[in-house]
């Protein structure tokens, strides 16, 4: 069976290195090759590790499971960012949901829910992180349009 055939690499018998390239994959298509690549350049004797374990894990063996949407799944992990208030991640993740076609009144939603579950200090300060995110996505949207062809 090929990995496509398989849908992800998920699968018992996939390989350690079938679930590392799935994770990495889908990893890169969620969020964005340059935090990927940044990520992987900081990595030293001490993360290496950790790096590969988010990547094999969390990405090859969760974001690639059929199971759920990517949406679905984005929903998910920002509403876990709020209720441990990983703000950082959080700010990583609400980017990533756009990536993964989520619209920012479906994130609104979202944060208005964790503000019920999670506690309207956290949701307070997760709408703040939106706004900042958001507000940096703009500029780098208006600062490509405005740039001058090459």
């Amino acid at each position: 069976m090929s990995g496509a055939e398989r849908n992800g690499a998920v699968q018992p018998d996939a390989t350690s290195q079938e679930i590392y390239d799935g994770g990495m994959a889908v990893r890169r298509e969620v969020l964005g090759a340059a935090h990927v690549d940044r990520a992987n350049a900081n990595k030293d004797e001490f993360t290496e590790d950790f790096q590969d374990m988010i990547t094999r894990i969390a990405w090859g063996g969760i974001w690639t499971r059929p199971g759920l949407t990517r949406q679905m799944r984005s929903a998910v992990t920002i509403t876990a960012m709020v209720a441990h208030g990983h703000w950082e991640e959080l700010a990583m993740h609400i980017r990533a949901a756009t990536t993964n076609g989520l619209s920012r009144d479906e994130i609104k939603e979202i944060l208005l829910q964790t503000a019920i579950y999670c506690g309207v200090p956290s949701a307070n300060t997760a709408f703040k992180t939106a706004q900042q995110v958001f507000a940096g996505m703009d500029l780098a949207d208006t600062d490509q349009t405005s740039a001058p062809p090459n």
